[in-house]
């Protein structure tokens, strides 16, 4: 698992490269996050574009970063799920954990009340998917 964080407009956006699976990816994700609330960074978008599998403890890992930032008065929300990885929400009911983006702008602009940001259709998708099968 590969990180790069980069900030934009005093939001902390964190890539992620690889597979989410129990061992070293989800240790990593663990070890990143405690250094972000340590340094009490707040506001976080995890970027999972390039994450193309999220095995189970992958997805208590990112509860675990979720309830992390939580409990420190901050939020964490996700950007760029891949199909499966949005199915794997869906079935599992994280999507109602997690704000969901499918785009950064929209994902950055969710943190300021001021600004118009557009969450994930969640709906859409799945009349999408529909149509497809």
């Amino acid at each position: 698992m590969q990180f790069s964080t980069k900030t934009t407009d005093g939001i902390t956006i964190v890539a992620l490269d690889g597979k989410l699976v129990v061992g070293d990816a989800t240790a990593t994700l663990k070890e990143q996050v405690k250094l972000l609330a340590d340094r009490e960074i707040r506001k976080v978008v995890l970027d999972l574009k390039d994450v193309d599998y999220i095995d189970s403890s992958g997805l208590g890992t990112l509860v675990y970063c979720f309830s992390t930032f939580r409990k420190q008065g901050g939020t964490l929300k996700l950007l760029n799920l891949s199909r499966r990885n949005i199915e794997l929400m869906l079935l599992t009911k994280l999507e109602t954990v997690f704000e969901v983006f499918d785009d950064e702008r929209s994902a950055v602009d969710s943190f300021f009340p001021d600004r118009e940001s557009r969450r994930f259709d969640i709906l859409e998708f799945l009349r999408q998917q529909q149509q497809v099968d």
